[in-house]
């Protein structure tokens, strides 16, 4: 399953149909907190997560999800980020960052390497 962490309804809902229509399975999720109170993470073989959400970022998530034991192939999105943000998210283990707006294309290629990388 690919799991979406985004707080913008309108983006979380275009990932969900692009992500479908590509034959995923998707979940979608307003805000991390909601990802991790659904229990679904073991589930989950790709997060796709926003960086600045309101609460929890996706790069807390990142850290949450690891101190968990439970890494999870991520790949981030956002509006706002910068080098030092990248960095970040990649030392964390992150399979791409990608600035909004982007290629949907690169996007699912992305799916497809997290998701083939845990078998």
């Amino acid at each position: 399953m690919v799991a979406v962490v985004e707080d913008d309804e309108s983006y979380r809902l275009a990932l969900q149909r692009l992500l479908k229509s590509a034959g995923f399975l998707v979940q979608t999720f307003a805000s991390a907190e909601e990802f991790l109170q659904s229990g679904r993470q073991h589930e989950t073989g790709c997060l796709i997560a926003d960086i600045r959400m309101p609460g929890m970022s996706g790069l807390d998530l990142q850290a949450r999800l690891g101190a968990d034991h439970c890494p999870i192939p991520t790949i981030f999105i956002t509006a706002h980020g910068d080098e030092k943000m990248r960095l970040q998210a990649m030392r964390g283990g992150a399979v791409k960052f990608l600035a909004k707006p982007f290629d949907g294309a690169i996007l699912l290629e992305g799916v497809r390497a997290a998701l083939g990388s845990e078998a």
